[in-house]
This record gives structure tokens, sequence and C-alpha cells, in this order.
């Protein structure tokens, strides 16, 4: 079972991507709605939080799967089965 090991570089990018996504959404709404500044507003502060909510769930799912198959490696070279 084995996998890359985790990478602060591919973990940034990969919790980035999705983030700054969301963001160019969001302006992307902004622009072809022409909403008031007060709707504009609450558009892009949604677009932070979902922006901060998705750079968390992406990167807290990789570190986990990490963690995972690190334990199932050692698991493996030792010859011991942690679920049974």
């Amino acid at each position: 079972m084995s996998g890359r090991p985790l990478s602060i570089g591919r973990l940034a990018v990969f919790s980035l991507g999705p983030a700054a996504l969301v963001l160019v959404v969001a302006a992307v709404a902004v622009v072809a709605l022409k909403p008031g500044p007060g709707v504009a507003l609450v558009i892009v502060l949604i677009a932070l939080v979902g922006s901060i909510a998705v750079l968390g769930f992406v990167s807290s799912r990789m570190v986990n799967r990490a963690i995972e198959r690190e334990e199932a490696d050692k698991a493996h070279r030792t010859g011991t089965d942690e679920d049974a």
C-alpha cells in the first residue's frame, strides 16, 4: 500500500485550488448580476466563508488519508492488523 508521502506543496496546491475557485465563482457572480453594494458584500462574505470551509475540508481530508495510509503501511510492515 505504498503511496506518495504527504507533501506540503501538494497539500497547499490541492487546498488552495478549490478555495480560489470559490472566490472566482463569487467574483463572476458579482460581475454578472451587478447587485447593489449590500448584496455584493453578502455574496463576497459568503464566498470567503465558503473558501475557508473548502480549504479546511480538502486539507483535512488529504492529511487524514495520509495518516491512514501510513498506519496501514506500518501495520503491514509489522504483520499486525490494528482493525482486528
